[in-house]
């Protein structure tokens, strides 16, 4: 290694690639009746880096006197949270950065509001312009890869599927809106009533269908709207309706019996689902999984053992689980 390489790996050893900015509400926009765009500002904001897709940050929101517990700026962080008395840990949420822009130091994120039910609900449903909160970003300063980012297709695939129910809207949104066009994709997204659904800006050859549950259970509509989808796009050319784009990606030899090692014995109440592997590529289909991760392991089921998609080409994320809250 180069006298050069090595100051880099000191220099970003020394950097923290995550880092609280902190911020205060600029404005609010309420975009339908689950979601609400809260638009942050401040001068902490021109070193939060733009990594753009589905780029997760954390909000660390208000105690109840409106007070925020200081957690320093080292990659220790969530250690010294973890280690606050109750009284001063302050809630913590995860969410994805909708939109930044570094020049006039603002950021977008989108809430998803289900009542008084956790804090951040609570809290996004009364937020006024004035109030504060730090967001722990990936940092600008920081000279090498930051992660917390899961959107990778492999160059060469053929078609893109993307699912998720509201709490992924925000993510797929800002994926899709970035597609060139020269790739098909196909995005379902899952949302509480029709008013959910967003205006978006997609390029043509993507393909957003929205699926209101208007009181349905998670997956009712998911479920089916994948399962059609992949019958469309794996089934020969010509012979379904929607002009298929071609063969998903052939599973390789014992996809099925992998699957079956690891996700039957997952228990989406204790541990987490999560896995972004790395895709072989080869054309065919890559599909992109986000949501209630009871829902997303029946998904990634289907795909690897039903539909016979390479365990490679799936990525899956359960963001939460219906009927316990995150932790952080």
């Amino acid at each position: 290694m180069t006298a050069g390489g090595e100051r880099t790996l000191e220099r970003a050893a020394e950097v923290p690639a995550y880092r609280g900015h902190s911020v205060k509400v600029l404005r609010t926009a309420r975009l339908s009746p689950s979601f609400v765009r809260v638009t942050f500002g401040g001068e902490d904001l021109a070193g939060f880096a733009d990594k753009g897709f589905d780029q997760r940050i954390k909000v660390i929101l208000p105690l109840p006197d409106g007070s925020i517990t200081p957690l320093g700026d080292g990659d220790d962080w969530y250690q010294r949270w973890r280690a606050l008395p109750d009284e001063l840990r302050n809630p913590i949420r995860t969410y994805t950065a909708r939109a930044v822009r570094p020049e006039s130091r603002e950021l977008d994120i989108d809430f998803v509001l289900h009542g008084e039910s956790g804090p951040a609900s609570r809290w996004a449903t009364r937020v006024a312009p004035g109030d504060r909160v730090v967001v722990v970003g990936p940092n600008a300063a920081h000279p090498g890869p930051v992660g917390g980012r899961e959107w990778a297709p492999p160059a060469g695939v053929e078609h893109l599927l993307l699912a998720g129910d509201e709490t992924a809207v925000p993510a797929i949104a800002t994926i899709v809106e970035s597609l060139s066009g020269s790739v098909r994709a196909t995005a379902l997204l899952e949302v509480p009533e029709a008013a959910d659904a967003l205006p978006l800006d997609v390029r043509p050859g993507v393909k957003v269908a929205w699926l209101p549950r208007e009181g349905a259970r998670h997956g009712d509509l998911l479920i089916p709207a994948v399962r059609e989808t992949l019958s469309a796009l794996t089934a020969p050319r010509g012979t379904a309706a929607g002009e298929p784009t071609g063969p998903a990606a052939p599973a390789g030899p014992g996809a099925a019996s992998t699957l079956e090692d690891v996700d039957v014995d997952v228990d989406v109440d204790e541990e987490i689902l999560w896995e972004v592997p790395e895709s072989t590529g080869g054309g065919g289909l890559y599909a992109w999984l986000a949501g209630e991760a009871g829902v997303v392991k029946l998904l990634r089921r289907h795909l690897v053992q039903e539909a016979g998609i390479d365990r490679s080409s799936v990525a899956f994320m359960g963001y939460w689980r219906l009927g316990r809250s995150e932790s952080a």
